[in-house]
Order: C-alpha cells, then sequence, then structure tokens
C-alpha cells in the first residue's frame, strides 16, 4: 500500500488551483479565436454566392490567412517570450477582434483576400504563444491533460461556434444587412473585449500568483526548474538552436501531417456535409458540429492515458492512423450515414493526438529555444492552410466532388501516423518528481 507524501499532496493542490485559474480561461480564449479562424467555413454557405466566389476563390481565400500568419509565427513567439504573455496575448486579441469583426465589410473577392492576409498578421503567435505559456506552469505528469484542456477550447468552438453561426446566418436581412456579415461582426468583437481583460486577469509566472500560496509557489517552482535542466535543447540555448534541431524539423513534419485534418476537414466540412446531406444550413451547422464534440472527449482521454502511463508513442500516432483509416474507408462507402458516422471520428481521431504532441514536444525543450521551436513547428504545419484549401476547391470545380482531395488528407494523415510512432516511440519521461523530492 503506497502513502501520499507533502510533495504528492502540494501536487495535488497546485494542481487543482491551475484547472481552476488557468485552464478555464485560456480555454474561453481559444475557443474565440478558433470561432473567428474557422466561421468563414459557415458564412461560406451565403457569402460565396453574395459575393460571386467559386470554389478556388473560396481556397485562395482561407489559405491567404496562412500567408501572413506563417511569416509571423516565430517573431511574435519570440517578442512574446521577451516582453512577458499577458501583454503580448491582449495585443493579439485585441487587433485580431478588430480585423474579424471588420470582415463584415467586405465587398469584393480582392477585399476578402486582403482581410484574411490582415485577420493571419494579426493572429499569429496566439496558439504557440499559449502552448509555451502552458509549458511555463504545468510539469511533464500534467502537461498532455493541460493542453488536451486548452485544445477542447478549439473543438467547443465548434461545437457552439457552428451552430452559433448558423444562426447568425438567418439574420439575413436584419437592418438591409447580409446574415454572413452579421456572423462576423458578432462574432469578431468579443476577441477584442477579452484582449482588454487579458491585460488585468492573466498572470506572467507562478511567483506572481495571489492564487497559490507560498509551499505551492516554491513546490511549482522548484519542479519546473528542474524539469529545464534535463530537456534536450535548455533554457541555457540560444533561441536559434531550434533551426538547427533534427527533432524539431521531425516534430515539424508530424504537426504538418496532421494539419491535413484539422486545416483540411475542418474548414470544408459544412461545405462537405452539405454536398453528402443535402439540408439546409441550419442542419449542416449542427451536422458539422457532432464531430467536435467527439473531439473534446478523445483529445481528454487520449491525453490523461498518455500521462498517466508516461507512454507518448502509441498515443501519438496510433489516432491518426486510425483516423487515416477512416477517411479513406469513408470516401468509397456508397451509404452515407455511414460515410458521415466515419467523418465524425475521423475528425474526432484526429484531434485526439493533438494534447499528446505539444506534450511531446515541450518536454523535449525549454527557454527561448522553446518559445522559436513552437512557433517554428506551427508555422510550418500551417502551410497545410496556405495550400491545401486552394488545392481541395480547384480538386472540387475539377471532379465536382471532395472525394480525391480527401483521399490525399487520408494519405497524410496514415503517413504521420506513423511518424508519431517514431518519434513517441523513444521519448521516455524521467521521473523529475522523484529527483526534485530528493534532492529538496
Amino acid at each position: 500500500m503506497t502513502h501520499a507524501t507533502p510533495d504528492d499532496s502540494l501536487h495535488a493542490g497546485t494542481m487543482a488551483r491551475l484547472n481552476l485559474k488557468l485552464i478555464p480561461f485560456l480555454m474561453l480564449l481559444y475557443l474565440i479565436a478558433y470561432i473567428d479562424k474557422a466561421n468563414i467555413s459557415v458564412a461560406a454557405l451565403q457569402m460565396n454566392a453574395d459575393l460571386g466566389l467559386t470554389a478556388r476563390m473560396y481556397g485562395i481565400g482561407v489559405g491567404l490567412f496562412f500567408v501572413t500568419y506563417i511569416l509571423l509565427e516565430v517573431p511574435s513567439n519570440l517578442i512574446l517570450s521577451r516582453v512577458g504573455a499577458r501583454r503580448w496575448i491582449a495585443r493579439i486579441m485585441i487587433t485580431w477582434g478588430l480585423v474579424a469583426a471588420s470582415m463584415s465589410l467586405v465587398r469584393s473577392a480582392d477585399q476578402l483576400y486582403v482581410m484574411r492576409l490582415l485577420l493571419g498578421a494579426a493572429e499569429a503567435g496566439f496558439t504557440p504563444g499559449i502552448i509555451y505559456y502552458l509549458a511555463q506552469w504545468y510539469p511533464r505528469s500534467d502537461r498532455a491533460r493541460a493542453m488536451s484542456f486548452f485544445y477542447i477550447g478549439a473543438a467547443l468552438a465548434s461545437v457552439i461556434g457552428l451552430p452559433l453561426s448558423g444562426a447568425f446566418l438567418h439574420l439575413d436581412g436584419l437592418l438591409g444587412i447580409a446574415g454572413w456579415r452579421w456572423l462576423f461582426l458578432l462574432e469578431g468583437l468579443p476577441a477584442a473585449v477579452l484582449g482588454v481583460v487579458v491585460l488585468r486577469y492573466l498572470p506572467e509566472s507562478p511567483e506572481r500568483t495571489h492564487w497559490l500560496d507560498a509551499a505551492q509557489k516554491r513546490w511549482l517552482t522548484r519542479t519546473l526548474a528542474a524539469e529545464r535542466e534535463t530537456t534536450a535543447i535548455s533554457h541555457h540555448d540560444a533561441w536559434h538552436v531550434a533551426f538547427r534541431s533534427r527533432q524539431v524539423w521531425l516534430l515539424s513534419l508530424f504537426w504538418l501531417l496532421q494539419a491535413f485534418g484539422t486545416i483540411g476537414i475542418t474548414l470544408f466540412l459544412p461545405l462537405i456535409v452539405q454536398s453528402v446531406s443535402g439540408q439546409g444550413a441550419f442542419t449542416v451547422s449542427l451536422l458539422s458540429a457532432l464531430p467536435f464534440l467527439f473531439a473534446c472527449l478523445f483529445m481528454y482521454l487520449n491525453g490523461r492515458r498518455s500521462d498517466l502511463s508516461g507512454e507518448r508513442g502509441l498515443h501519438l500516432g496510433g489516432p491518426l492512423l486510425g483516423a487515416g483509416i477512416l477517411l479513406g474507408t469513408a470516401v468509397i462507402t456508397d451509404s452515407q450515414p455511414l460515410a458521415y458516422a466515419m467523418l465524425v471520428f475521423t475528425v474526432a481521431l484526429n484531434w485526439a493526438a493533438t494534447p499528446v504532441f505539444w506534450a511531446t514536444t515541450t518536454e523535449y525543450l525549454s527557454g527561448p529555444a522553446a518559445a522559436v521551436s513552437i512557433a517554428l513547428i506551427n508555422a510550418i504545419a500551417n502551410i497545410a492552410g496556405l495550400g491545401l484549401p486552394p488545392v481541395m476547391g480547384w480538386i472540387k470545380d475539377t471532379t465536382h466532388s471532395y472525394d480525391y482531395a480527401l483521399l490525399l488528407v487520408a494519405c497524410a494523415l496514415l503517413a504521420g501516423g506513423l511518424l508519431g510512432l517514431h518519434l513517441g516511440g523513444g521519448q521516455a519521461r524521467r521521473p523529475v518528481r522523484d529527483h526534485v523530492s530528493r534532492s529538496h
């Protein structure tokens, strides 16, 4: 029979405080961010006809977001590591909220392209910034679960945001304004408001909180410090070391292949579901939201099991292999209900790898090099966002079907699954907490 030690009690109590004070707020921020990034997929149900956009033109508009997003990811996270998360995340949210709301003023394809470029520039660095921030607070033993909670915010954005966006389309004609314009306006402004809240609420470090007691601050600070000393790329290394690391580039390749699913499916999901079901806009938005409800559950269970077992490889590569197989099967089946069910679980499994991936990544990195590496990995993954939507739009215009585009995504997921098995296989968790207990 094992007995709880004082460190075990401190660990449990500290994690409970972090989960209560940080996670719900960060989930809310990411929920709003993801709604503003992905709501164009629902707006397209009306906007494409209003602006005379072809599937290819829509794909270009979606993809241009990622041009500026990719270019500014690394500079943004480097600035965040120097000026602090609170101020920089607030800046990001205020500017992207104003740009997202201004999407309601678009009158042509060219204006859509410009606004998507500006939105990418405004939002660059938000996701890697939050991931870097979480790694400064959570020990390895709890990191995958913390990441799963954060990404549940993104999945909930689709569960909540897709039906909400579909409902806003029904405001079509109110005050002489199209429904898709109301959608952009009403979903963009909350980000700017929350940016102001970030300045007052988000703490910079454990030492500067008022809701952790002195013992909890000491335990968390020394645990995280001990873990930083054991990373392959440590907080002593210069930021540019990240560009010379083979492991960082392999992690980037995995995240790029995984992004084929999150970007290729998510941004086209309402259009794909509409083509399969033939339903109206609001029903399509509800059917498109269901996969993300399962994604929330799968992310939490996969992250929790990986943390408790200390195993990363199977929890990283297995979900992507399953997603690739299901998506390929969904394309060739003749049953529409079965194809939709497989699509639901494809999305859920694809997202399930996310928290384990970032836990694996941040176990390898710390310090300024970690901030740059996380941004670099995320930027490279978003190359899929730059190139894939126009390609999928072109395939749809040419073949009048999304089948070949989805098979391309399925192949990428299968390759990512095999790479994930390799990446996580050699990543054994070090018993840092035990080391800290013995040395203090």
